[in-house]
């Protein structure tokens, strides 16, 4: 049986969620969780961040929005949040405005003042029109109060994720990467790359925040299998890194495996 998520907060300081007794049972229902499977839909599942202090809220909205078919994180402080926003992990945010260390609005705009584009939706218990100015205004893309239903939530995310169509953006620290127009920045100054470094500097981007093998980034950018011996892959690291300057060291090596951006 399909039922709605909705949330409640009450304002007294600061935002706290009331109410949790009945809708934890509810949500950790071993028959609902079991028997319920997600609902068909035509939208392209996206990478989203979660950023929201109350991890209790924040980890039922992930296990939900993984349900529905999306790859969904939590962060539970601005600042630690910040960091994974400009990580190029991610697809989209959902973004509290009451965070400790770094508030929503201020964390949307420093998102933007780096360059980012990543989409942001912003949750927030006040519903004021100048609250929804300003979250507007900083950078956010959506707008959503609480308390709202998790329907409304995941049918706003699916209208975002059509907005942003295939991922051709990616971005780690100061290194930015254009898929489409095959240009890479660092600090906002182009660096030219071979098409092999471009794509073995793509490759790294796109799956940040894993091991790549080295018999892995041969097959994705060469697109066969060199000879095990064959140091291609070290070689062309090492130009990356040499070509990227400083903003070299976000390629890690991982000893005995391969290499990583965003470990």
């Amino acid at each position: 049986m399909a039922w709605r998520l909705r949330v409640a907060f009450m304002w007294a300081g600061s935002m706290r969620p009331w109410g949790w007794r009945s809708f934890g049972r509810r949500f950790e229902d071993g028959k609902k969780l079991q028997g319920e499977s997600p609902p068909a839909r035509d939208y392209r599942a996206v990478r989203i961040l979660l950023i929201e202090d109350d991890e209790r809220l924040a980890d039922l909205l992930v296990a939900r929005l993984q349900r529905a078919g999306h790859e969904a994180t939590a962060s539970y402080s601005g600042i630690a949040g910040l960091d994974l926003a400009v990580s190029g992990r991610f697809d989209l945010a959902v973004v509290d405005v009451m965070l400790p260390g770094v508030d929503g609005v201020t964390l949307t705009s420093k998102l933007r003042a780096r360059g980012s584009q990543l989409a942001v939706l912003m949750l927030t218990a006040r519903d004021a029109v100048g609250d929804r100015v300003a979250g507007l205004r900083s950078g956010a893309d959506d707008y959503m109060v609480k308390p709202f239903a998790f329907e409304e939530l995941l049918a706003r995310i699916e209208v975002m994720a059509r907005r942003i169509g295939p991922r051709r953006r990616f971005s780690y620290g100061a290194v930015e990467l254009d898929s489409q127009a095959r240009r890479v920045c660092v600090a906002g100054h182009e660096v030219e790359l071979t098409a092999k470094e471009f794509d073995l500097l793509e490759c790294l981007l796109r799956n940040a925040g894993r091991v790549l093998s080295r018999n892995e980034l041969k097959e994705h950018v060469w697109d066969f299998n060199f000879d095990a011996q064959t140091k291609v892959v070290d070689l062309y690291v090492h130009y990356l890194r040499r070509k990227l300057g400083d903003a070299g060291d976000i390629i890690q090596t991982i000893r005995g495996v391969g290499y990583a951006v965003g470990r």
